[in-house]
């Protein structure tokens, strides 16, 4: 991966309108047939419980239940009107049409049976005009569910909202999925229960990943998992999406599946399976965070035109566009779950903290945020250093400081850049897309997996003031080479736990990348993967442009990306800052 030199829109939000249609039908009231045949018993009562998640003007989200409280069915349907001229436009675990007001939504093929007392759940997406109330009647195989429909009279506690509402930072409160797979592998290395339980992404950087690879997890495994883990309380899922047309145009470690001119494929195929699955109403209250396409848009920005670090594949990108069509088509479809929240990649300080690269950046991402029907609506934040190595902080020198003269920009390792480590990174880059048109309330995640840099390296006080090199290089935490090197880095460390609202405009600190999987092989390694062999990943390789021609700084023998790197992943507690 190269890391180099919030349709329909969430419009105003509605808190959670509960409005549950608990009902209960006299047996034997209604002489309708059941519409499916023979088998399709009618129905002898029922209770329904519509309720209404999430409203704005411009649609709806609803999700239904209803049970059964008559003979076993093998097939149903259930029958309303609107009053308000809504219009359902998408539906999930059932068939859901409409004839003008009236809605039929019938059993798909994998919960069409209900037995005496069982309960089937849906949900859809409708077009409307923002005060859509629940349906007076229901019918069941043609059966009417009667009884009460008004909504709870007890208003919901402010401090405490309900599962499935929006919240302005979906860390605070909330657990964090453990990937019950990567806490497996962490669990069996010698040391490594220390860390199996943190929280860690879940990424599906290919399209076999949203059904599970090889036997393993698939996404709806994943969200089944982490409705176990939420229990009563708030959870956050961490998803990574990364499959764009392209991908990877810089580097070769990771790159896709997909060619550069495959967008089609990529919005059905791909993003589209994803969105379906996350609007299923059976995750309505979970808080889902994505990570959209990392290593995508920074590269349009700094690896493309006349710059010394421009490549032929990035051009491509860049022209046709499909970067920011991809990104653009994900932020839309995956936002109209009101669950999602959609954080963009945004690269790292040693990537677009130069000024030069820093609002050309916000501006295009600006442009892919509302591309493909997209709205900044759809934008609940950005991420920087995914998978990458810049510190966090760095407590020793700072970038006002000079020796003998000499600014610390000017130094052979900041080389310029107006920051020196991630967190001033973020929140002044929060500050500059918020001045190109995002919103004001958008917040920053920081990956900090693997750039803790402790052990016995790390620097305790500044370096000799003999020059501005000598100063900041004795002083630095970050101890890579170069900072354009990304690779498998020798000496890096575990960083700080995840954490919610560490720091202004931080909605948290973030365990994105899991620890001890792989950034790319050392050699080439065949694979059915389509992820290449970039030499940045080869300890021996003595550079390029993007890295000041300097040794890479990768670690030996390392797998292919994604797969696991045990010595990788003991160097990482070894060195891990705070010390485990």
């Amino acid at each position: 991966m190269s890391r180099t030199s919030r349709t329909t829109l969430r419009r105003s939000r509605t808190a959670l309108i509960a409005a549950g249609a608990l009902v209960a039908a006299a047996a034997g009231s209604a002489a309708a047939a059941a519409p499916f045949g023979a088998s399709a018993a009618a129905a002898a009562g029922c209770t329904v419980d519509y309720k209404i998640q999430n409203q704005w003007n411009g649609g709806l989200t609803a999700s239904v239940s209803v049970t059964n409280k008559g003979d076993a069915l093998s097939s149903w349907q259930l029958e309303w009107s609107f009053g308000g001229g809504e219009q359902v436009s998408q539906g999930w675990n059932a068939a859901v049409t409409q004839s003008g007001s009236a809605v039929t939504a019938k059993n798909v093929s994998y919960n069409g049976s209900l037995a005496t007392g069982a309960s089937a759940s849906f949900g859809f997406n409708a077009t409307g005009n923002g005060n859509s109330t629940v349906p007076a009647t229901f019918k069941l195989n043609g059966v009417t569910c009667n009884g009460d429909t008004t909504g709870p009279t007890d208003p919901p506690d402010p401090t405490d909202p309900p599962a499935g509402s929006r919240v302005n930072n979906p860390y605070e409160g909330a657990k964090v999925y453990v990937n019950p797979e990567w806490s497996a592998k962490a669990a069996a290395e010698p040391g490594g229960s220390r860390i199996a339980q943190q929280p860690t992404g879940v990424w599906l950087d290919r399209t076999a990943a949203i059904a599970g690879v090889a036997d393993g997890m698939g996404l709806r495994d994943h969200l089944d998992a982490a409705l176990t883990q939420k229990g009563s309380g708030e959870l956050v899922v961490q998803l990574v999406i990364y499959n764009l047309p392209g991908r990877d145009c810089a580097a070769l470690a990771s790159n896709g599946e997909l060619g550069p001119t495959e967008i089609g494929r990529y919005k059905t195929e791909y993003i589209d399976p994803i969105a379906a699955i996350l609007a299923d109403a059976k995750y309505a209250g979970l808080r889902i965070v994505t990570t959209v396409e990392i290593d995508s848009l920074p590269n349009l920005v700094t690896n493309t035109g006349s710059r010394p670090t421009a490549t032929p594949a990035c051009d491509v990108m860049k022209a046709n566009g499909n970067y920011v069509k991809g990104v653009g088509y994900a932020l839309n479809k995956l936002g109209d779950a009101p669950n999602v929240y959609n954080y963009i990649d945004a690269g790292h300080h040693g990537w677009i903290g130069w000024d030069d690269n820093f609002a050309p950046s916000a501006t295009t991402f600006h442009a892919a945020a509302t591309a493909e029907g997209a709205t900044v609506n759809d934008v609940h934040g950005f991420i920087t250093n995914t998978a990458n190595y810049g510190a966090l902080t760095e407590k020793h020198f700072s970038i006002g400081d000079s020796v003998n003269g000499t600014s610390v920009r000017q130094s052979k390792w900041v080389d310029w850049n107006r920051y020196t480590d991630e967190q001033s990174f973020a929140q002044a880059f929060r500050n500059q897309l918020v001045s190109v048109g995002f919103k004001s309330d958008i917040g920053m995640l920081i990956d900090t997996s693997r750039n803790g840099w402790g052990g016995t390296q790390r620097p305790t006080g500044p370096g000799a003031t003999t020059s501005v090199d000598t100063y900041v290089d004795g002083g630095r935490y970050d101890r890579r080479i170069h900072l354009g090197n990304w690779c498998n880095q020798s000496g890096a460390g575990l960083g700080e736990r995840p954490k919610a609202a560490p720091a202004a405009g931080i909605d948290a600190y973030v365990w994105m990348k899991p620890p001890g999987e792989s950034d790319g092989s050392s050699k080439a390694i065949p694979n059915d993967e389509g992820k290449g062999f970039d030499r940045m990943c080869d300890p021996t390789y003595t550079g390029n442009a993007r890295n000041g021609n300097n040794l890479s700084g990768a670690l030996p023998d390392a797998p292919v990306s994604g797969h696991w790197f045990s010595a990788q992943f003991q160097e990482l507690m070894k060195n891990a800052y705070p010390a485990l």
